[in-house]
């Protein structure tokens, strides 16, 4: 395996984590029968610019052409992007004269916070399904895949972005080195790229996130990584801010190296060294991983067996991703979880890959009272517990599993 960045040769595994389905390719009915795919879910790092990397086993066109995440569907992401709307706007002083297109614009949940203020928007969306929403709430929205050749049909057609987005976005990209490339050619020249993304490296490995890793997620960064990449293209990060949001995610601030309009901040070398003191940079954080997440995996083997001994009915909240590697991986199913329930009407009255858990709609949980709310989405804990706060109603608890197992009176 080749190092999708620097072309290196990859080949010392980060962890692995066996065989599993793709994260968001939950089931119908009618298709719980058939033989479903696996596939290795195997990570790796580089020795040589430490992107930690999965393989390619199924095209960008076969995951994301058709999906099912709608980002507008969270409560506290939907808050998230409007207050980094308009901090953006006050920060950076920007005016209704400035294009402000995002990539993996996904349903304009981003877009329309521009749009009510008389920006001039467009959205880049890969999946047919989800453009066609973001088109019917009166978001423009190209529905092709972005690299180079995208980047080039709408320089060449005069539409060059002044604010360029890419939000969770960029550990989607198989092709690391045509999207970036993609991104210089769309900045305008005296342009501001803001990229975000979650699943950032140094959390990852503090938190335990494990089941951050599936196959829809190519790529885990770290700052030192990115500054290589962006820095190979003629762009330049000129600040970084940490955030909460998905289990702690990384904001960067980009812009092209001869554009002098925008200042370095002292935020890039204190992360830098944050990173350097942590071992981001040294090979052996890397290999010690896969034994720090087989504790944890003993632990959540032991939350369900005690549970099941005391005969303590399950079901989970949210259908999100990230849930179908934690439950594929540590091989728990059916015969501890009765069922799960999520907001996102898409996913309702499908099955989740891998272990068939059925999904419903979160009335459920009130009408069957389980003891045991298990949160899949623990970075939307606090809000998924003020949304089910009634649960405690017949004295049920909450409990989530990352970083650490916690039963929440």
């Amino acid at each position: 395996m080749k190092c999708r960045f620097c072309n290196n040769s990859v080949e010392e595994i980060f962890l692995d984590l066996g065989m599993s389905p793709l994260a968001n390719s939950n089931l119908k009915l009618s298709e719980l029968n058939n033989v479903e795919s696996y596939y290795p879910l195997c990570s790796y790092f580089c020795s040589k610019c430490y992107l930690v990397q999965l393989d390619e086993f199924e095209s960008p066109e076969n995951i994301f052409s058709n999906y099912d995440y709608y980002s507008s569907f969270s409560d506290t992401w939907n808050k998230h992007v409007e207050s980094f709307v308009n901090s953006i706007i006050s920060r950076f002083n920007i005016s209704q004269a400035n294009q402000i297109i995002e990539i993996a614009s996904n349903d304009g949940y981003l877009l329309k916070h521009f749009k009510k203020k008389n920006f001039p928007v467009l959205g880049i969306e890969p999946a047919t399904n989800i453009a066609n929403d973001a088109e019917s709430n009166g978001i423009t929205t190209l529905n092709k895949f972005f690299g180079i050749q995208t980047a080039r049909e709408l320089s060449s057609s005069g539409k060059e972005a002044n604010i360029l987005i890419a939000f969770n976005v960029l550990p989607h990209v198989p092709n690391l080195n045509d999207f970036v490339e993609g991104l210089k050619i769309l900045l305008d020249s005296k342009g501001l790229l803001i990229i975000q993304f979650s699943a950032y490296l140094m959390n990852l490995i503090e938190k335990n996130e494990f089941d951050m890793i599936y196959h829809e997620h190519f790529s885990y960064f770290s700052l030192h990584t990115l500054q290589k990449v962006f820095s190979s293209f003629g762009l330049c990060i000129f600040d970084v801010e940490e955030v909460s949001v998905h289990g702690g995610s990384l904001r960067l601030f980009i812009k092209h190296q001869d554009n002098s309009d925008f200042k370095l901040t002292s935020n890039i070398e204190k992360l830098l060294l944050r990173e350097k003191q942590f071992g981001l940079t040294d090979t052996s954080i890397y290999n010690k991983f896969p034994d720090k997440i087989s504790i944890v995996k003993q632990n959540i083997w032991k939350f369900f067996i005690s549970a099941k001994q005391e005969n303590k009915k399950i079901a989970c909240y949210g259908a999100p991703a990230k849930a179908n590697t934690l439950l594929n991986f540590c091989g728990i199913g059916k015969d501890f979880i009765e069922y799960t329930v999520d907001k996102n009407p898409h996913k309702q009255n499908l099955f989740l890959p891998g272990t068939h858990i059925p999904i419903y709609s979160p009335e459920k949980i009130r009408l069957t009272k389980p003891d045991y709310v298990l949160i899949l989405p623990w970075n939307l804990k606090d809000e998924i517990m003020d949304q089910m706060s009634f649960i405690r109603e017949w004295n049920g608890k909450f409990v989530v599993l990352i970083p650490k197992v916690e039963i929440i009176d």
